[in-house]
């Protein structure tokens, strides 16, 4: 899956006296065989590996596309020039032109010493590879990095004054999630990079390689690195390090995405998923993303109601607090904590997971459908459910948690989900109607700033499904 970002800004940290940065891009990926198509690479079919041998693709020849600001949702981005047909190749990149803790010109030291930089993010190599690139005057990767955005105007909530991201992403997660990061974020490169980069002062100087610096670099990778995906019989093993991908980073972001990235052992091929028509952009999907993921890791997000992938949270312990706004005695009250650290042994809840309702689904079905039977059920029957340790009840409650199946459950579960939402709905600093009618006055919407024009989306999407719940409920 790729992790990447549309483009807030496109004049990259090594741009500087380059008029010309796609025609210095265009001209290294010639040199390091990274075959783009025809039109916009000026030669045709072929892969060449960077020793320069010719190798045979198994997929027809590139189609053609377009390296372009014109016409793009944002920055840069990649139009077809001409019809592409759906399994059409869009353009190959060999392993060699990736950049990773391996290539890298210090991939050596890296790998001998990659015990002593071992993280929770796993991230660390890397991005003491990209400190290390970015700033080496023959740096391999120089005409790409050129065509990075500008690293001190990155548009993650990271970078938003505290203040302002609280107050306007409040009750979408985006703030917790964004406080979690910066904090695992300072405590890696206290820890872990600081000390590495004290042992090798050779290759950095800590006036440069601040922490500021560090901060824009994690952004970088979580908006545009890649991570291969492990195959199906690797599932057990670490997620494969992260790795940036020139081309294919190029590639903006949509839920009704038309072309893929595909693995295979000498090099990486974007493929067209379906028909693009001439003039069209070629979009990338970075996953199923919501639009609160969106704007947290990639700083943009999708205009409702274009992000299919939308998704709204109910915290877990919402629906225990709603749960115990409806206990009358001292007694009710232990038995719903007995209750809730009993769904906490099953793994079904914690204090901080949160129950995910997509548009047409609730996506922790289980999870949900679970905790609202535990919490609902009389307490003889919680008893009994509780000494069988959870089992010996396999057949499934009448209607599942599709969303169009909620009117059907049981009285007293909608009850409970009915308040969970209405507790969930209370945490945002606006209503439904007031962001409604924002988005829909055009002259009003204009004059918002971008942060709060994507701040309002990713609040108003995640409302009208909340919303949407509350109807079945009633």
């Amino acid at each position: 899956v790729a992790t990447q970002a549309k483009r807030p800004r496109v004049a990259g940290p090594m741009a500087c006296g380059n008029p010309d940065p796609v025609a210095g891009f265009l001209s290294w990926c010639r040199r390091v065989g990274l075959e783009l198509s025809p039109k916009v690479s000026e030669r045709a079919g072929g892969l060449r590996t960077r020793g320069g041998a010719r190798a045979a693709l198994t997929s027809p020849p590139p189609a053609q596309v377009e390296v372009s600001r014109q016409g793009t949702v944002a920055g840069y981005g990649m139009m077809a020039r001409e019809s592409v047909q759906a399994g059409e190749l869009l353009f190959v990149v060999p392993r060699a032109a990736i950049l990773s803790q391996h290539t890298c010109s210090i991939g050596g030291l890296l790998e001998r010493e990659r015990g002593a930089l071992q993280s929770q993010s796993g991230w660390v190599p890397l991005l003491l590879a990209l400190l290390h690139e970015l700033q080496a005057a023959a740096s391999h990767w120089r005409p790409y990095f050129a065509l990075w955005p500008e690293l001190g105007h990155l548009e993650h909530p990271m970078f938003w004054p505290e203040e302002e991201r609280r107050r306007l992403l409040q009750g979408t997660g985006v703030p917790e999630a964004v406080e979690k990061d910066l904090d695992s974020i300072r405590s890696e490169y206290h820890s872990i990079v600081l000390p590495f980069m004290e042992a090798h002062p050779d290759l950095f100087s800590l006036r440069v390689h601040s922490l500021e610096l560090y901060l824009q670099l994690v952004a970088l990778v979580m908006a545009y690195s890649f991570q291969e995906p492990l195959e199906e019989e690797e599932d057990e093993k670490e997620p494969n390090s992260p790795m940036m991908v020139p081309a294919a980073d190029i590639l903006n972001h949509l839920a009704n995405h038309n072309a893929n990235l595909e693995y295979s052992a000498d090099c990486l091929r974007m493929v067209a998923t379906q028909p693009i028509p001439k003039g069209h952009e070629i979009f990338n999907t970075y996953g199923q993303m919501a639009n609160w993921q969106l704007i947290h890791m990639y700083g943009f997000v999708e205009p409702y109601p274009d992000n299919t992938d939308d998704t709204a949270d109910i915290q877990m312990v919402t629906v225990r607090e709603a749960a115990l706004q409806g206990t009358k005695t001292e007694a009710e009250r232990l038995l719903m904590y007995e209750r809730w650290d009993f769904l906490c042994k099953l793994e079904m809840v914690g204090e901080e997971g949160a129950f995910v309702i997509g548009r047409e689904e609730v996506l922790t079905e289980e999870e949900l459908t679970t905790t609202l039977k535990v919490l609902c059920m009389p307490a003889e029957e919680f008893r009994e459910f509780k000494d069988q340790d959870g089992g010996g009840d396999d057949k499934r409650e009448d209607g599942s948690l599709a969303i169009n199946n909620i009117p059907k459950l049981k009285a007293s579960w909608r009850q409970l989900l009915r308040n969970s939402i209405l507790l969930t709905l209370q945490t945002y600093a606006t209503d439904l109607k007031t962001d409604k009618d924002v988005l829909s006055n055009k002259e009003v919407y204009a004059k918002l700033s971008r942060r709060e024009q994507q701040a309002l989306q990713v609040r108003y999407g995640q409302k009208m499904i909340l919303h949407q719940l509350l109807e079945l409920t009633s």
